[in-house]
């Protein structure tokens, strides 16, 4: 059993109240992590905001890097450990410790190309003979929230970015998936990272909450949840730099000319991974009426093909999702759907966390089942006739977060990519395709302030200072 206790200063310590974390598949304990009270977070705060990262660049790298090395040598046990907390199979375990990494290298990399830019004065004949230079700055005090469905990949995102400028941050993990956080920070110190660059804390949310995001020492407030949450955020946060990274219903438009197998295996790429627990999984598969019918078979027999239950067997396509509770909201909405006129054309099986990946045919956009994020491995399809009516039905969301089109016809791509209101629009590929450097983040109520990404997030965690100096032509 992993124990872990709160992270700061270089050390692990308690106030003898912890917080179990147990298996969502067989229910059994697997690690614990220490509970901080209100006043030790206060005090972590103030001693992170203290704390100065001096690092040179090659420094910072060397530490992503050696962290980076470390993931790869102990790829199975870093998988193992994400499967223990969430119930994901270990292919997609497997496969996010793989992205730990490439995050930690493109921070590295990164962190060694010059940030600064030049701008000559002599081009107006009110400017005079000088240059003026830029230089990033750290900020003093970052303050990272993660969610539940990716334990690991979803802290680095906002610790290596971090590192690599020389922000100081306080993280606090989902209390449903903290032992990856913690490990992860241990993991950093062993590399060099110095005391109180990245401190870890958990404890009662209703006390420690209003002082990570309110805390007068805190600069920034970087958040992936949902978008409840991150509405109330943004009204709480007052004067400090955002990045709210939040919910989805992505849609995936296959057009008249697709090709319905193509359509189908990116369908199955954009759904199910995860046990369908991504921002930018597909929620909604609209479909020309003329292809519904040979879509809807296809994707319901490929999905009958799937494997899910036990994580730890190698060959399982899918695990739990995040508990019983959330598997039996996917389980009611889908009931709820079929109330309304829809067929459930594969799955909707439940025992315990477990939930069966889902085919369902004939949903409406009205439906909770989409309206809202149903956070799980549910393929909804809607039909439609005409493209005007399809990016109707894509925008018709208070999310916009990401999308997919399936499509080889021109015009009608373009279309897409201008009238489709999300901040991803990915051409016969799932919604959820993207590089961990590129820019990634939604519009409406699917974020708000900076992009994340290695480069936006390093950008957002710094402020930029100018300088001039004399500059004679020769």
């Amino acid at each position: 059993m992993l124990e872990f206790g709160t992270v700061c200063g270089g050390r692990q310590e308690s106030s003898g109240q912890w917080l179990d974390v147990t298996n969502p598949f067989h229910g059994k304990l697997i690690g614990r992590v220490a509970l901080a009270t209100a006043q030790r977070v206060e005090q972590i705060l103030q001693e992170t905001h203290a704390a100065r990262i001096d690092l040179t660049r090659r420094q910072r790298a060397d530490v992503l890097l050696a962290m980076a090395d470390a993931i790869d040598a102990r790829r199975d046990e870093v998988a193992r450990m994400i499967t223990d907390e969430a119930g994901l199979c270990l292919k997609d375990t497997t496969y996010e410790a793989g992205r730990v990494g490439d995050v930690l290298r493109f921070s590295a990399a990164r962190s060694l190309e010059d940030d600064s830019e030049v701008y000559p004065c002599d081009i107006t004949p009110h400017g005079r003979s000088r240059r003026i230079y830029t230089m990033r700055e750290p900020l003093r005090l970052a303050c990272a929230i993660t969610p539940f469905n990716h334990p690991m990949n979803q802290v680095v995102h906002k610790v290596a970015p971090a590192i690599a400028v020389g922000t100081p941050v306080v993280l606090k993990p989902s209390e449903k998936t903290p032992l990856s956080a913690y490990w992860l920070a241990q993991l950093a110190l062993d590399c060099g990272l110095p005391d109180n660059a990245f401190n870890v804390v958990n404890g009662d949310l209703a006390q420690i909450a209003p002082l990570l995001v309110q805390g007068e020492h805190v600069e920034m407030v970087t958040f992936t949840g949902s978008s409840t949450v991150g509405r109330q955020i943004a009204a709480d946060a007052g004067y400090k730099r955002l990045i709210l990274e939040l919910g989805g219903s992505s849609p995936l438009l296959v057009l008249e000319d697709a090709d319905v197998e193509e359509a189908v295996d990116i369908a199955m790429a954009g759904i199910f991974k995860n046990s369908g627990q991504r921002c930018t999984a597909i929620r909604r598969l609209l479909v020309h009426r003329s292809l519904a019918d040979r879509f809807a078979e296809g994707l319901a027999a490929k999905t009958a093909e799937l494997s899910y239950g036990d994580p730890y067997d190698s060959t399982t396509d899918m695990g739990t999702v995040i508990d019983e509770t959330a598997a039996r909201l996917l389980e009611a909405r889908v009931d709820e759907a079929v109330a309304a006129g829809a067929r459930v054309l594969q799955g909707n099986h439940r025992e315990g966390a477990l939930y069966s990946p889902t085919v369902v045919d004939g949903v409406e956009n009205d439906f909770p089942l989409v309206r809202s994020e149903s956070f799980g491995p549910i393929a909804s399809i809607l039909r439609f006739d005409t493209l005007d009516e399809a990016l109707a039905i894509a925008n018709d969301t208070e999310y916009g977060l990401s999308s997919g089109v399936v499509s080889q016809h021109w015009p009608s791509i373009q279309r897409c990519i201008s009238g489709i209101e999300a901040g991803t629009v990915n051409i016969n590929e799932a919604p959820s395709y993207r590089l961990e450097w590129t820019p990634f983040g939604g519009i409406k109520s699917s974020g708000l302030g900076y992009k994340e990404g290695v480069i936006e997030t390093m950008k957002a965690m710094t402020y930029v200072k100018t300088y001039s100096l004399p500059w004679d032509r020769p």
